[in-house]
């Protein structure tokens, strides 16, 4: 099993506070992980995919966006900016300790729209996103769509969402992915709502998470 020890990184702007899963076998590549606008990097299906992944040798670093660890709780206020900031110095933390071959940029929710956003602006940063439950609408109201960026994006994404998500059904995700000229990949966890496990066993969603993100790993090694 992999290592779990708390990390934090108060020489970078902002800091970066978190959880940092180490392989026994480390394969070379590591993910930056965070979390939900109503949540911190402890959420359970953030703990759940860091130790699936490293599973695969992946090093994770689950993290507390600026905004949360300035408030314990309440959503996101005019804070974009400096959370994006905030992925960006975990990046850079990671790249710091061991120069990974590779690094992705992941988050639920609004940490995976705010970790596509920062790739839009900043080309080459990360080798891949995973977004999960990418909140792509407000649940009913499909026309306020968050896809401004999503031309811009040059950066392989691999989004896993649940066929009962509020946030977006299977065919808006798809027409809202076309938008994006990377490499791009859709897994949709049958069963599962906006939090992925709330439907299904950790164990089933876990092993889809597994798959996917090995599949797209190995893709945009081949040059995605």
């Amino acid at each position: 099993m992999a290592t779990v020890e708390e990390f934090a990184e108060t020489g970078l702007e902002p800091p970066v506070r978190g959880f940092l899963h180490t392989p026994v076998e480390p394969s070379g590549d590591a993910l930056v992980l965070t979390h939900s606008a109503g949540a911190n990097c402890r959420a359970p299906l953030l703990v759940a995919v860091a130790e699936t992944l490293a599973g695969l040798g992946v090093t994770v670093l689950r993290c507390d966006l600026p905004f949360r660890q300035e408030r314990a709780t309440g959503p996101p206020l005019r804070t974009a900016s400096r959370d994006q900031a905030g992925l960006k110095a975990a990046v850079e933390a990671m790249r710091r300790k061991g120069m990974p071959a590779r690094v992705f940029l992941g988050g639920h929710s609004y940490g995976g729209r705010m970790g596509s956003m920062l790739a839009a602006e900043e080309p080459g940063l990360v080798d891949g996103l995973l977004l999960l439950s990418y909140p792509l609408h407000p649940p009913r109201r499909p026309e306020q769509l968050r896809t401004g960026h999503f031309p811009r994006l040059q950066t392989p994404a691999l989004f896993i969402s649940g066929t009962r998500d509020p946030f977006g059904s299977r065919a808006e995700l798809e027409a809202a992915i076309a938008l994006i000229p990377a490499r791009t990949r859709l897994v949709m966890v049958e069963g599962a709502g906006h939090e992925l496990m709330s439907k299904r066993s950790q164990g089933e969603v876990m092993r889809v998470v597994a798959e996917a993100f090995r599949e797209f790993a190995g893709a945009v090694g081949d040059g995605g």
